[in-house]
C-alpha cells in the first residue's frame, strides 16, 4: 500500500531528541504535551497508533561504545532510556485523556507490560495508544529497526518517521542549500544513495515486507494527526509502484 489513503493502524517513530525541546538533556514536558495532543487528535479520528521512541536525549549506546564502553552494555543502557521516555509520554497522553499502555521488550513488570504481539494488537483494537519501549530487547539494533519490526509484527499499514526536516532530500538540507526534497522515493534509492533517514536495516525490513515509510516534519503543529490521516505531507518511501 503506497497511496496516501487514510491509514487505519500506524507506528510512529520518534527520536529521543524530539522530546528535548529547548533543553540540552532529558524531557521537556511541554513537548510531550504537544505530542500527546496531536496523537490524541489522530486517535479520535479513528487511527490506531503505536509509538516507538528512542533514547538519545538521555543516553546513546553507540557514543558510549566510542568512548570505551562495551557496545552491548551501552545499548542496554540506551534501551532503559527509551523506557524512561515512554513513561514520560504515557503520563502526557493520559493527562490528555488518551488511554495508553507502555510495553517493553525487556521485562520490568512493576512499570510496564511485557511486549506480547497479540496483546499489543488487542490494546490497539480497544482504542489505546501503545508505546513500545526498550527497542527489540537486543543490542546492536537501533530503535529505527525496532519500529520497523514492530510495525510489521502488529500489521501496521505505514511507518511514520517524525524528524526535524519536512521529508527526504537529495542531500542534507542544512549543509547543502541546493538540496531538493523528494515527494516520493523508493527503498532502493534510499539505500543506494545512503540517505540517512532511517538505518539500512530498518529500510531493508520495510522493503522486504512492502511497508511504506513516511518521513515528515513533526515540529509543525498538527502534523502528526495530518500525516496519520494520510495527508500528502513529507516524503513517502515505497517499493516503486504508484504513490
Amino acid at each position: 500500500m503506497t497511496t496516501r489513503d487514510r491509514w487505519h493502524r500506524v507506528v510512529l517513530k520518534l527520536s529521543g531528541e524530539a522530546l528535548l525541546g529547548d533543553r540540552q538533556y532529558g524531557v521537556d514536558p511541554a513537548v510531550c504535551r504537544s505530542i500527546a495532543q496531536q496523537v490524541g487528535s489522530a486517535r479520535e479520528a479513528g487511527v490506531e497508533i503505536a509509538i516507538v521512541v528512542g533514547g538519545g536525549n538521555i543516553f546513546r549506546g553507540l557514543a558510549a561504545a566510542a568512548r570505551g564502553m562495551e557496545r552491548a552494555t551501552g545499548d542496554y543502557i540506551g534501551m532503559l532510556a527509551t523506557v524512561m521516555n515512554g513513561l514520560a509520554l504515557q503520563d502526557a497522553l493520559e493527562k490528555a485523556g488518551v488511554p495508553t499502555r507502555v510495553m517493553t521488550a525487556i521485562g520490568m513488570n512493576e512499570v510496564a507490560e511485557p511486549y506480547i504481539r497479540r496483546r499489543a494488537m488487542r490494546h490497539l483494537e480497544k482504542g489505546r495508544v501503545v508505546i513500545l519501549a526498550a527497542g527489540t530487547g537486543n543490542p546492536y539494533f537501533t530503535t529505527d529497526t525496532a519500529a520497523a519490526l514492530r510495525a510489521v509484527e502488529i500489521g501496521a499499514q505505514v511507518l511514520l518517521k517524525g524528524t526535524k526536516v519536512d521529508g527526504v532530500y537529495t542531500a542534507d538540507p542544512t549543509q547543502d542549500p541546493d538540496a531538493e526534497r523528494h515527494e516520493t522515493i523508493t527503498y532502493g534509492q534510499v539505500l543506494a544513495d545512503r540517505l540517512n533517514v532511517l538505518d539500512s536495516t530498518a529500510v531493508s525490513l520495510c522493503m522486504e515486507n512492502d511497508l511504506p515509510i513516511v518521513v515528515f516534519d513533526m515540529k509543525q503543529p498538527d502534523n502528526i494527526r495530518r500525516v496519520a490521516l494520510g495527508e500528502p505531507i513529507g516524503t513517502i518511501i515505497h517499493g516503486g509502484g504508484d504513490a
